[in-house]
């Protein structure tokens, strides 16, 4: 399962992209987590099962939902809350969630 965070530029989702991995690791699951800007999304669409979309950049969402309906790709919003204290278990949770 690969699991992509978009943000505006991709760097300030980096941090909760590795407390993410950290808490993917402590479950033993076998998941990519990546980040990137709106501007790569497109070279991602392949290979992609769920993203999230930063909450800095949430006026996106119906955009990149166009960009990713037709690959079966499930899209939301990171809680805010969660991705302001930086919860990568809750992000993960939110990401897992999604693709059920």
């Amino acid at each position: 399962m690969k699991i992509l965070l978009v943000c505006s530029a991709g760097m300030s989702t980096s941090m909760l992209v590795s407390k993410m991995r950290q808490a993917a690791d402590k479950r033993s699951l076998n998941i990519s987590i990546e980040a990137t800007a709106e501007a790569g999304l497109a070279n991602e669409l392949e290979t992609t099962d769920v993203i999230l979309i930063g909450p800095q950049v949430r006026f996106l969402e119906k955009q990149i939902n166009e960009k990713a309906t037709p690959h079966g790709i499930n899209v939301a919003v990171i809680d805010s809350i969660a991705y302001g204290m930086m919860n990568g278990e809750e992000v993960l949770n939110q990401a897992l969630q999604l693709r059920k």
